[in-house]
């Protein structure tokens, strides 16, 4: 008997034990689902790896009576998941890109864009006032947003509808549109809705013309962990990472954070990738905004074997050429430049005051 209960034991100890790669995300259902179907792509990716999810709350989850443009801080959702990075407790983390700086903390960097599902707004309406639309909505209905650049666009296009802070998850805004007789509608990211199962709820599409918005899904790792690079590179999709570094490439000219409103588009046509950015007043009554181009060649991974110099705008895709990378980056930088030269920059300057003392 313990001869074969020795053997049995050997013959454990001498089965390789699958590597295990931690995965941070934080605790919201969104977040979790996002994080889900990253992995599950990794997973099929690598069936020699284990994925362990690592799940936990950030700054911007737990501050949730006060407007996320007024905490002050730029690394709201994202910092308690870096310190897990960084301490070696996860070896990648799952972010939506609008909630990463432009600039990163040392050490840190982007080192895979997912291909961006819907890059729209959605407006979901309080049931008594499901088939309208923002422009049917009555005189002085008040709409719920966390974002500035979604307030200062709309307001601009919807001068008759009031616009106020709304936070929390998409589970609690729903819940208080749904419970509260404060809001006649809220606007959610519609890639978000879709996620969570809930298209149902979108009772309208913006489109960029009405606002202008720019997600995707990013998966941050340490800068100079190459093994685990290596391993995300592969998610890159070509197009959206284009467009993320000409996006995030104009944001951090502009200096463009949660405390100012300024947005951002892109698409990708006929070889020509297409930028267009704005900067708004708080009410949305002054604005900016511009379009540029530049003919760029949309790469298949690989084509041109691996590049030596890292990071644009805090992204790493070494398995990218790099001349698309460059010509979208420089892109984003002209952009911002003009919209600087035209006064962007004194728009910001009083929204920013202005933002800071109420």
């Amino acid at each position: 008997m313990s001869g074969n209960g020795n053997a049995a034991a050997t013959a454990e100890e001498d089965t390789p034990k699958m590597r295990v790669i931690r995965v941070g995300t934080r605790k919201s259902q969104l977040a979790r689902i996002q994080t889900d179907s990253v992995v599950a792509t990794l997973k099929a990716l690598y069936p020699g790896l284990q994925f362990e999810i690592i799940a936990m709350s950030t700054t911007g989850d737990k501050i949730l009576d006060t407007a996320l443009s007024k905490i002050g801080e730029k690394s709201l959702f994202t910092k308690e998941l870096e310190h897990a990075l960084e301490r070696n407790e996860v070896d990648l983390v799952v972010h939506s890109l609008k909630d990463l700086p432009t600039v990163l903390p040392p050490g840190f960097t982007i080192g895979a864009v997912c291909k961006r599902e819907s890059p729209y707004d959605a407006v979901v309406f309080h049931p008594k006032f499901v088939g309208k639309t923002l422009e049917t909505l009555p005189e002085k209905s008040v709409v719920g947003t966390s974002s500035l650049r979604r307030a200062a666009q709309l307001q601009r296009k919807f001068p008759h509808l009031e616009f106020r802070n709304i936070r929390g998850n998409l589970n609690t805004r729903l819940r208080k549109l749904d419970e509260l007789q404060e809001f006649s509608a809220i606007i959610l990211a519609a890639a978000g809705l879709q996620r969570m199962g809930w298209q149902n709820r979108v009772g309208q599409i913006l489109h960029p013309e009405e606002c202008m918005y720019a997600g995707a899904l990013g998966v941050e790792v340490r800068a100079k962990d190459q093994d685990i690079l290596d391993l995300v590179g592969v998610l890159h999709d070509p197009e959206t990472l284009l467009r993320c570094i000409a996006e995030r490439s104009f944001l951090r000219h502009l200096e463009g954070g949660c405390s100012v409103p300024v947005a951002v588009h892109t698409a990708i046509k006929d070889g020509q990738l297409y930028l267009t950015g704005g900067v708004w007043s708080l009410n949305g009554a002054e604005t900016m905004q511009d379009t540029m181009q530049t003919t760029i060649h949309v790469p298949v991974q690989h084509e041109d074997g691996p590049e030596d110099d890292p990071q644009l705008v805090g992204i790493t895709a070494r398995n990218i050429p790099r001349q698309p990378q460059l010509a979208a980056e420089n892109l984003g930088i002209s952009l911002a430049t003009l919209l600087l030269n035209k006064g962007a920059k004194n728009i910001l300057d009083v929204a920013r005051q202005l933002n800071e003392a109420h």
